[in-house]
């Protein structure tokens, strides 16, 4: 795997119809900071481009990004589990994105993120972890409420994610924060420690 820039896709979406709706254009530039700031980030977010920061509480992230975005267990505010890594992607998550009342997503992290950064992220993923176990199987994922079922679900795929995927994902995205480029094939990739 190599690191893809999904900036550039967001960037050429501005005023464009969003590739999954019937005309809408997009109206934000999601590659911007959030507007409560990177400071205001929700701790669950992973490391990469975009993430969340005192979102809505509607249920809406998931709808269009359910490979993306989890729900939080406070106020079910949206979080983004897993960065996009083609254009399909980004559409989806920009979709979350339109979709959230307080247009609270952030596509600025690469300025915030050092590899050291990630490191320290990589290191105390299992706070993540513990969150992600007793959401995805507490007493959510048997509610009669469906909303609460799917956010239950998307903290079980945070975790699916967590053990296969993202620590290749966060090498390349090191090695990308590092060296400005993506990673040539066969060319190593930093490690992120244990």
């Amino acid at each position: 795997m190599t690191y893809w820039d999904p900036l550039p896709t967001v960037r050429a979406l501005v005023g464009e119809p969003h590739p999954l709706w019937q005309g809408d254009l997009v109206r934000h530039d999601w590659s911007q900071p959030a507007p409560e700031g990177w400071e205001m980030r929700d701790w669950r977010n992973i490391p990469g481009p975009f993430y969340t920061a005192n979102t809505d509480n509607c249920f809406t992230g998931r709808l269009c990004a359910p490979h993306h975005v989890a729900y939080e267990d406070g106020f079910c505010a949206e979080f983004v589990y897993r960065q996009p890594v083609g254009a399909s992607e980004v559409h989806q998550l920009t979709c979350a994105a339109e979709c959230d009342p307080f247009a609270a997503y952030g596509g600025d992290g690469d300025c915030h993120w050092t590899p050291d950064l990630v490191r320290d992220w990589w290191r105390e993923r299992g706070r993540v972890r513990e969150w992600a176990l007793r959401m995805g199987w507490g007493e959510w994922a048997t509610c009669e409420r469906e909303e609460l079922r799917d956010a239950a679900a998307g903290a079980r795929a945070y975790l699916t994610h967590l053990t296969q995927g993202l620590e290749e994902y966060l090498r390349d995205y090191t090695f990308w924060l590092a060296e400005g480029r993506p990673a040539a094939p066969g060319e190593p990739l930093p490690k992120l420690g244990s």
